[in-house]
């Protein structure tokens, strides 16, 4: 799935958002709101993730949705 697809489809998406990361609250994800970019920064605030290691991880979650 593509990041346009995830974007447009976030309200469904955001469960499956939650289960990978747990640390992610539901105003966050709110606030994130399909924003790949905003998903990168929560990522490194609650995990600690650098920009890198974030990417990767939602590019690894996001072949999990196909």
């Amino acid at each position: 799935m593509n990041w346009d697809r995830i974007a447009g489809s976030w309200k469904q998406v955001q469960g499956k958002a939650r289960e990978q990361w747990g640390k992610l609250t539901d105003d966050d994800l709110d606030v994130i709101a399909g924003k790949r970019d905003q998903l990168v920064g929560k990522l490194q605030e609650k995990y600690g993730h650098t920009k890198d290691v974030a990417t990767t991880e939602i590019d690894r979650w996001m072949k999990t949705l196909d």
